[in-house]
């Protein structure tokens, strides 16, 4: 089967590679991630010839370690952030539209409880402003429950001080799996993306800048991409981009960590979403998702590396107490953790405020030279996001290109080919496809995977399955794996074990049965010879034990930029 029928595969990449050095661009975007990804499919969807180049993998950072919720932002209400919210809230709806497999309407319970953040008429009242702002309907409204009530929903919660609960609607996905259908889609509208492409400089003309150098990370080479506008989406390295036009000045990045750790769901059994008080205030999510459920998030200013950001035994420790504050049967400790994971939030410094007590807004920053840049944001924003720069892109190309453009119709594009209706028809492909994989001899579980993973893509994996004749679990993690080369540019083993398909943080122990057959169907494909076998296998090692362990303190900053240099 021939690499050019595919038009997001790795196997293109020396010609998507000699593409970018060629031909001159209307628009180029930095940075993989969910902002990025949601500017190249604006701006592509409109006319515009768009580039996007990444460092790493697509979502390797902010955009594969959130907390997986596409949400409103209930606690911006409290800070009165009302036009956050009511963009927020408005763009769930949007989005669960576009990907309805991907992003899985999630009722969410909130126990109030005797000396909470939030008491009973106050969480009555902002549930009904944030149902108004976001435009919520029918029995999606919030609903107001006795102690009683509560405790049917979810049994798990300590009844000593539960006064009732809120119970509101809000959205489930997975970040990483999101920005890579966006970036599919970009892909299909004419963006060219291309990932392990590090941008080191830029290039100008009469001091505008026109284009960037670019090294392929693959094998150390550089090159030039030219185009009329340059737009930075780097998150926790927009600071360090805008350092490469220039001096830093005005406002800038406060990067915070936050961290999740992940239990089996039978050692943490719990029924409904839960957004509960931590035992210091801050409000926490616990989250079931398929065989396991997940808790976070902490949120505490960082200054660590920026490459590898990791969870410390006191980041676990403060999850662990809240777990234990909010569910006192629950009796797990740190042996019972099955991994973690740990990302930045580039936010906007603000002096004199708390992590927490900072904006999520975005920020846009233009240099003098023009290059823009935008940091800040939440996941559920990306769309709108997307949407503001390319408007500020076409006002300033306005004069430059006799071009004209589209208006933003990102609000009707589905993220998916042959997208599913609705969540009904979710639901019923799920049912479909339970049949197919326990005839293949897998578990039901993998029907529900698949579905919230892939959408009806998942018909191509089970058909290559066929293919393949190991056991059943295996047969299926090498279709991914050909599915993930041809489709979805994975170029490592990070990338299908980590962000194509989840597995590092939700079906860890599954790796040790594959890893070897996809490792090998990864070198044979992708040709790699006996030292990238060697880094590859390192790297998944290192992944491994960061994902399984606790580490006394943050690892130290590969490179820190000087108060004087910002």
């Amino acid at each position: 089967m021939s690499s050019t029928e595919f038009s997001f595969s790795i196997l293109n990449r020396k010609e998507h590679i000699e593409k970018l050095k060629t031909e001159t661009f209307d628009l180029i975007v930095i940075g993989g991630g969910a902002t990025g990804a949601g500017i190249a499919l604006d701006a592509s969807a409109r006319g515009l010839k768009t580039a996007l180049v990444e460092m790493r993998d697509f979502a390797s950072g902010t955009s594969s370690k959130s907390t997986k919720l596409i949400h409103g932002g209930l606690r911006y209400l409290k800070q009165l952030d009302i036009g956050l919210v009511r963009e927020t809230g408005t763009e769930r709806a949007v989005v669960h539209r576009l990907a309805p497999h991907l992003v899985l309407p999630e009722k969410m319970l909130m126990p109030l409880i005797k000396g909470g953040t939030y008491g009973k008429w106050a969480t009555s009242f902002g549930l009904m402003v944030y149902d108004i702002l976001a435009g919520v309907k029918g029995d999606d409204r919030r609903k107001m429950l006795s102690k009683k009530q509560t405790l049917e929903l979810e049994p798990l919660l300590d009844e000593n001080g539960l006064k009732g609960g809120g119970y509101y609607a809000e959205y489930r996905t997975d970040d990483a799996r999101l920005t890579i259908e966006l970036l599919k889609t970009a892909a299909t509208h004419g963006t060219i993306a291309l990932n392990y492409c590090k941008v080191n400089d830029f290039t100008y003309s009469n001091e505008t800048i026109n284009g960037v150098v670019c090294r392929n990370e693959n094998d150390g080479n550089e090159f030039e991409i030219k185009a009329k506008m340059v737009v930075s989406a780097g998150g926790p390295w927009v600071d360090r981009i805008r350092k490469k036009d220039g001096k830093v000045s005005g406002k800038r990045l406060h990067l915070t960590k936050g961290i999740h750790i992940v239990f089996p769901h039978e050692k943490f059994p719990l029924k409904h979403t839960t957004y509960f008080d931590g035992p210091n205030g801050r409000m926490i999510f616990a989250v079931p998702r398929g065989r396991a459920t997940y808790v976070g998030t902490t949120d505490t200013t960082y200054t660590g590396n920026l490459n590898r950001v990791v969870c410390t035994k006191e980041d676990a420790a403060y999850c662990l107490a809240a777990v234990h504050h909010a569910f006192p049967t629950i009796k797990v400790s740190e042996e019972d953790i099955i991994s973690n994971w740990a990302g930045l939030r580039p936010l906007i410094h603000e002096e004199g405020k708390s992590p927490s007590e900072m904006s999520r807004k975005d920020e846009i920053f233009v240099s003098e030279k023009g290059l823009i840049s935008i940091a800040g944001g939440k996941l559920t924003g990306y769309r709108k996001m997307g949407q503001r720069i390319v408007d500020l892109v076409l006002k300033k190309m306005e004069g430059v290109t006799k071009k004209s453009f589209k208006e933003c119709n990102t609000k009707k594009i589905p993220l998916t080919p042959k997208p599913l209706a609705n969540y009904e028809a979710v639901e019923a492909y799920i049912k479909k496809l339970e049949k197919i994989v326990e005839f293949k001899g897998l578990d039901k579980y993998y029907a529900w995977y698949l579905t919230t993973n892939y959408g009806t893509q998942a018909d191509l994996i089970l058909l290559k399955m066929i293919e393949f004749s190991d056991a059943p679990e295996v047969s299926l993690a090498r279709a991914e794996a050909w599915f993930g080369i041809h489709y979805e540019m994975v170029a490592s083993a990070e990338d299908f074990f980590v962000r194509r398909t989840g597995r590092l943080y939700f079906d860890i122990k599954s790796i040790a049965l594959i890893r070897e057959k996809v490792m090998e169907d990864l070198k044979n494909t992708l040709q790699w010879n006996e030292e990238r076998i060697l880094l590859e296998n390192k790297k998944m090692d290192e992944l491994l034990y960061d994902a399984t362990h606790y580490y006394d303190k943050e690892i130290e900053s590969d490179a820190k930029m000087t108060s004087s240099e910002v």
